[in-house]
């Protein structure tokens, strides 16, 4: 936008601004006329934006100069003796003027200067850093990030003092003007991959971030038709700082209360921090069951499905795994029709309000357990092995994996229907196929698996003891590979 130079005349001020944010049509767009020190002066705020009590204080302070008082050198004279607030600044160009005030902070214009003093006194409208529902744990800190910029960035900032950590703002939208925050240690982290993912978000055109982080990430991750989630979410300020400690790259946006973490492989979402939270070994055994359950998230239906159609394949002893019949409705279809059964009531307790959540609850066990049974739509062994694939979808740390896991798994289930057991194989195939050509900001999706790296592997299966942890991981090319 072409720059417009704030002029000496407050009444041509006044009239720029009050055209641009449209004080006549806007009701919570505020204009308030003042008079100090023999001075004609105007605030321009937003209302619900601005700390009442701080704008009365600074009014008051103003209200008792004399007259005179601004006659020698009054723009400084108010910025560093009689507006005593610490985020005070001035700008000449009334478009960025506009914008800043649309964001929060009030602009005062004083007849005669050719400068705007802006007053960041805002506050929003927020709720408090309560533990995340998606990253619980038994023990560890219970707060989490918010919708506020600024507090997420003073919650990172409580785990990490250290001096090269930094806090790069810019602001992303024609119209919206969100805030972005690029996160990272300039003494660990990559500084190609500081200037690459820059470069992504500074590349980004369009009017708004509607859906905040998540707008981000498609335009920074590319491969839009890929399920798989290429950064990785988290609304723990602790889980954000041993990333960073690590050599990634967070950013934060205004309105979100998540984090994207950036680059992360497809075992970053398979970690949690309660791994962390117990010892070595219990972590261990828990991040092993996780994997299993994830496993089994993929591969049990398919599998079982195959060995239903094809029991040649079993030995004898195990020719019971299949079912005595499949009832009046096709097998196949009665593993769609659970799946699609379990996705709706997925969606309807997201929707459904928390004192109706039991009564959705005896609804779906009736649903889709004992009626549908007796009704003859579903045989026991497909409600069996769904749950046990619907138990490890719930249990991936990563809500974005496992939904994709779940298409994955749909996948397999028809490529095994249609083509047999090499269906399942070469579908498979493919699959791994697909994770190994993905990147994330250049880092290979699968890695340490694909390429492979011994230590980083066995760091991925087990949990290691962190005093053992003393080296980055190589595939973010730390300035510092030693912790």
């Amino acid at each position: 936008m072409e720059k417009k130079l704030v002029s000496s005349s407050i009444d041509e001020n006044i009239e720029y601004m009050k055209n641009a944010m449209a004080v006549d049509k806007s009701f919570d767009v505020i204009q308030l006329d003042l008079s100090y020190a023999g001075r004609r002066m105007v605030m321009f705020l937003v209302d619900g934006f601005v700390k009442d009590d701080i704008l009365h204080y600074l009014m008051k302070l103003l209200a008792g100069l004399d007259e005179g008082q601004l006659e020698n050198d009054p723009l400084d004279m108010l910025l560093k003796r009689y507006i005593p607030y610490v985020e005070v600044e001035e700008k000449d160009d009334l478009n960025q003027v506009v914008d800043t005030v649309l964001a929060g902070p009030t602009a005062l214009f004083v007849d005669g200067i050719d400068k705007a003093i802006l007053i960041d006194a805002r506050t929003y409208p927020v709720r408090g850093p309560q533990e995340p529902d998606l990253e619980r744990v038994v023990r560890g800190s219970r707060d989490g990030y918010v919708e506020t910029l600024v507090f997420n960035t003073a919650l990172t900032r409580r785990r990490i003092r250290d001096r090269t950590l930094r806090m790069e703002y810019l602001q992303i939208g024609r119209r919206s003007k969100t805030d972005v925050v690029v996160c990272y240690l300039e003494d660990i982290a990559d500084p190609e991959l500081v200037e690459k993912i820059k470069n992504s978000l500074s590349k980004i055109d369009t009017d708004g971030l509607p859906m905040a982080e998540k707008t981000i990430e498609e335009f920074v991750s590319g491969r839009h038709w890929n399920p798989y989630p290429m950064v990785r979410y988290t609304e723990r300020p602790d889980t954000a700082a041993a990333h960073l400690y690590e050599g990634h790259v967070c950013i934060i946006v205004d309105g979100s209360p998540s984090v994207l973490i950036t680059p992360t492989t497809y075992w970053h979402h398979l970690q949690h921090i309660e791994e962390y939270r117990n010892k070595p070994l219990v972590g261990a055994y828990l991040r092993l069951v996780r994997f299993l359950a994830v496993w089994a998230s993929i591969f049990l239906l398919p599998l079982w499905y195959l060995f239903t159609i094809q029991p040649e394949l079993l030995p004898i002893e195990f020719f019971s795994i299949g079912p005595d019949g499949s009832g009046p409705v096709p097998l196949l279809l009665q593993l769609i029709l659970i799946e699609l059964g379990i996705d709706i009531l997925r969606m309807a307790a997201i929707h459904t309000p928390t004192s109706l959540g039991t009564a959705l609850g005896l609804v779906a066990a009736l649903m889709i357990g004992q009626v549908a049974v007796e009704v003859g739509i579903f045989i026991n062994d497909v409600i069996l092995y769904m749950a046990v694939a619907a138990i490890g979808t719930f249990a991936t740390p990563s809500y974005e994996l496992s939904l994709a896991n779940r298409l994955v798994r749909i996948y397999l289930l028809v490529c095994t229907a249609l083509f047999g057991m090499k269906g399942f194989v070469i579908a498979t195939f493919l699959w791994i196929i697909m994770l190994t050509r993905l990147k994330s900001f250049g880092v290979p999706y699968m890695w340490p698996f694909i390429p492979f790296n011994m230590r980083a592997f066995r760091d991925v299966l087990l949990r290691s003891p962190i005093p053992l942890k003393n080296r980055r991981p190589r595939f973010l090319h730390p300035k510092d590979p030693d912790r």
